[in-house]
């Protein structure tokens, strides 16, 4: 005999299958979290105009730390550690060093002056450093010896060949101005422009300087989904040009996936990446 479910047991039944379903995918994600499965890219650019003085010349990039409550230091500490054994030429910071605790940043900015590189480290800023306090940010660099370029440059000469490292401000929240970051750049030096937002790039691929453009800011949207069309979210800024590698105009553009996390606490398809990028005669 046919018994008739009441609105209540159906209600209940429901509550039940989607709960289920709900404690399913979340063990499904915890299992397949890659927030701690640090990785390096190696990238390989050929870049018009670089000496040949300046073949091979090797720059390791990361981003987006995000020190607390998520992001723990020995995951930090583990990314300068590799970054320091690919004996890179240039190392380069790209933004967000800290999240909701601003005085983080003085247990930070030790561990980050340990990256070493044969022609030192350079950060720029970005949103998250200007949301929280970015003079804050600027005196624990200061105070414990983390060069940062703010609307500033730095030429790179190696034998008879130089590369000009542009760094701007915050491009959400501050000021950029790439003519001062450019100025006194030698007029045969390819121009590596470090700024925290890649979906800037549709200006910046405009200057026919910029070779390569070097941003954080998207964390690659740390859940990825291929087949349904990549992140899932994204930020202002970061939506464009949100993970890796793109040829914009003749400039290329690579968007560092970052170290740490924010908002939702775990990667998938999308693991903290230490990016290695070598520059090639074009």
């Amino acid at each position: 005999m046919n018994k008739k479910l009441t609105r209540r047991q159906f209600l209940a039944g429901s509550s039940l299958a989607v709960a289920g379903a709900v404690s399913a995918s979340t063990l499904y994600l915890l299992h397949k979290d890659e927030a701690e499965a640090l990785v390096v890219e190696h990238v390989t650019l050929p870049i018009k105009g670089l000496a040949p003085a300046l073949e091979g010349f090797k720059i390791a990039q990361l981003s987006d730390f995000h020190l607390y409550p998520y992001t723990q230091k020995p995951l930090i500490e583990k990314s300068v550690a590799i970054a320091n054994a690919l004996n890179p030429d240039l190392t380069v910071l790209t933004g967000d060093y800290v999240w909701r605790d601003l005085e983080a940043i003085y247990e930070l900015a030790p561990i980050l002056a340990g990256l070493n590189a044969t022609y030192g480290l350079y950060a720029v800023m970005g949103n998250h450093d200007l949301w929280t306090n970015v003079a804050v940010i600027k005196d624990a660099f200061t105070e414990f010896g983390v060069p940062y370029l703010i609307n500033q440059g730095v030429t790179i000469t190696q034998g008879k060949g130089s590369l000009h490292i542009a760094g701007l401000d915050d491009g959400w929240s501050g000021e950029p101005d790439l003519q001062a970051a450019l100025a006194g750049a030698p007029e045969e030096a390819p121009v590596v422009l470090l700024v925290h937002e890649p979906d800037l790039a549709d200006d910046y691929a405009l200057h026919p300087r910029i070779s390569l453009q070097l941003s954080g800011h998207s964390h690659g949207g740390q859940v990825r989904f291929p087949r349904l069309g990549g992140a899932l979210v994204l930020p202002h800024l970061g939506r464009k040009y949100d993970y890796q590698l793109y040829k914009v105009n003749e400039m290329w553009l690579y968007s560092n996936p970052g170290i740490g996390v924010t908002n939702e606490p775990l990667r998938i398809n999308c693991p903290p990446e230490i990016t290695e990028i070598t520059l090639m005669r074009a």
